[in-house]
């Protein structure tokens, strides 16, 4: 008995074809990232790519005759190899990390089980060596979009509220200059003292190296090494059996507290960034987020024409800094850039509106 060859329909072609396309863009965003990466990361890229491609055949496979001229590359895959070339890998994983999150062949009855089961997968690589990138930018990444919100915000609602008194606009741009000095001195300095004092924190956890030049001279009926044992979380049991041991071998002592010396602190360190580098960046992201608002007085701009400006500026950065921040968390830039637009001028709407109770005109 001869298998009827079922004739797909015209929706599953274009679906089919959609998909083709989609694992293609794929292909070229991890191929094009893994000629920048070497060792470790440029073979599990080149993996992702080869699994991409069997994705791809499978598709192919489907469409036959009806494959159809290749679809040009999406500006979606442009933009992410632009950003790849550009600032790194950082932005694309986290962007690539939502595109496999959402992948539809789980639901899709034309997928196999094992590519539903790959991309799930996918998500885990690529949200993996995302987590690289994200852990070096993450102390300096933090101070700056801490300080450019704070800038925005901060200067809006002075600006708004000196404004809504009703005194002259050099007043207002004034008050705008100064509360940019001050907010971003008091930002770099704050993120500078914060992150040196979290250091010093962290390095007074520690182990001493020069604790091992103690260890020949000890008594081993008194076995205060176990103690050591012991605050670092062992059960007594353990630290006595430990400590003999290390009272047994001197030599496997000192490489064994010099190790510790040398790796505990590296995890969180690495993890904060460093100190100049948060200073530096709160310093400049404040003020270039505390200056938005100012301009339109800076151009001669006056009453509720350099409001309202003010205030469309400061929505557009909000609203930038918010899908940054989304698309590198690996979340929707769009909640994000409203949640941001809404925590900004909900802070400077509740100011302009006390900036009225003291109109200077009515006094």
């Amino acid at each position: 008995m001869t298998e009827t060859i079922k004739t797909p329909t015209s929706a599953e072609v274009r679906r089919w074809r959609r998909y083709l396309a989609d694992e293609r863009a794929e292909a070229a965003v991890y191929g094009d990232l893994a000629e920048r990466r070497e060792g470790e990361e440029r073979e599990i890229l080149l993996g992702l790519v080869e699994a991409e491609r069997r994705h791809e055949q499978h598709w192919v496979d489907l469409l036959g005759e009806r494959v159809g001229r290749p679809r040009p590359v999406a500006f979606r895959t442009r933009f992410r190899c632009f950003l790849a070339r550009h600032f790194g890998p950082v932005f694309v994983l986290a962007l690539m990390q939502r595109t496999e999150a959402r992948s539809p062949y789980s639901q899709d009855a034309d997928a196999t089980d094992a590519m539903a089961a790959d991309e799930r997968i996918h998500e885990e690589v690529v949200r993996g060596l995302a987590a690289r990138s994200r852990i070096q930018l993450s102390g300096s990444f933090r101070a700056a979009v801490f300080g450019a919100n704070d800038g925005l915000v901060s200067n809006l609602a002075l600006v708004l509220g000196m404004a809504a008194t009703g005194v002259g606009n050099g007043v207002v741009l004034a008050a705008g200059v100064a509360g940019l000095l001050a907010g971003a001195l008091s930002m770099g300095a704050g993120e500078y003292v914060s992150m040196r004092s979290q250091r010093e924190l962290l390095d007074a956890s520690t182990p001493n190296p020069e604790a091992n030049t103690a260890l020949p001279h000890l008594d081993v009926n008194a076995n205060e090494l176990a103690l050591v044992y012991r605050a670092r979380g062992m059960s007594e049991e353990e630290a006595n059996e430990h400590a003999l041991e290390t009272l047994t071998d001197l030599e496997c002592a000192h490489e064994e507290i010099r190790e510790a010396a040398e790796r505990a602190p590296e995890p969180e360190h690495e993890s904060l960034g460093t100190a100049w580098g948060a200073a530096i960046s709160s310093f400049c992201f404040f003020a270039s987020g505390a200056i938005i608002p100012v301009l339109p007085y800076l151009f001669g701009m006056g009453g509720i024409g350099a409001v309202l400006m003010a205030a469309g500026l400061v929505g557009a950065a909000l609203l930038g800094t918010g899908a940054v921040v989304g698309v590198l968390s690996g979340a929707s830039p769009l909640k994000r850039a409203l949640r941001q637009l809404a925590i900004g001028f909900g802070a400077a709407g509740i100011t302009y509106a006390l900036g009225l109770l003291f109109d200077t005109g009515a006094l």
